[in-house]
């Protein structure tokens, strides 16, 4: 009876090790696919931030030149 035990005890532990490393194969996988998800969103946020600055740019450039047509339109008037 006391070997029945044993072995019934080391089976669980074989398959409680099993189980647990699938477990953890999987979360590092899970983990790893945030990581790059995470990496790409950061890229992108980046990228969209210089074009946001640039697109600043370009409207400061053009209400500079608005503004003087504005005031070249004054002058005539």
């Amino acid at each position: 009876m006391t070997g029945a035990i044993v072995a019934i005890a080391i089976v669980l532990i074989i398959v409680g090790g099993i189980t647990a490393a699938v477990v953890s194969h999987f979360r590092l996988q899970r983990h790893r696919a945030d990581a790059v998800a995470m990496a790409s969103y950061r890229k992108l946020a980046e990228e969209a931030v210089a074009r946001q600055e640039a697109l600043q740019a370009d409207l400061a450039e053009l209400k500079t030149r608005v503004s003087s047509i504005d005031d070249m339109l004054r002058r005539i008037e």
